[in-house]
């Protein structure tokens, strides 16, 4: 099965940074958007952050202006949080989507946990 490896997740205090990394496996190629979503317990897994070849860099609004997604080499994606908040607490995953067949579809990471307290 293939899977992203995500890295990076950690405790942090408030006004504190984190740096959030995801890595394809070599054999996914042809990809076309990078992402990364937030969930916490009982609630939908939300976009925090998107890279598309088709519509550019997208954004939550909540997060505008103190995260920063880029892609790195090898088609991997980092996110960049900094003046992390306790609403920022959640488990982060990366997705991918390759656009070519048969390896047409959303690809996800296990997720990274994330917590922001004093």
């Amino acid at each position: 099965q293939v899977q992203l490896m995500e890295s990076g997740g950690d405790s942090v205090q408030p006004g504190g940074s984190l740096r959030l990394s995801c890595v394809p496996p070599r054999s996914l190629s042809m990809i076309a958007e990078w992402g990364w979503y937030r969930q916490i317990p009982g609630n939908e897994r939300q976009l925090v952050a998107l890279i598309s070849n088709k519509s550019g860099t997208t954004y939550a609004d909540v997060v505008k202006g103190r995260f920063t997604i880029s892609r790195g080499a090898r088609n991997s994606v980092d996110l960049q949080m900094n003046d992390l908040q306790p609403d920022d607490t959640a488990t982060y995953y990366c997705k991918m989507f390759a656009f070519l067949p048969p390896q047409k579809r959303d690809y996800w990471g296990q997720g990274t946990q994330v917590t922001v307290a004093q």
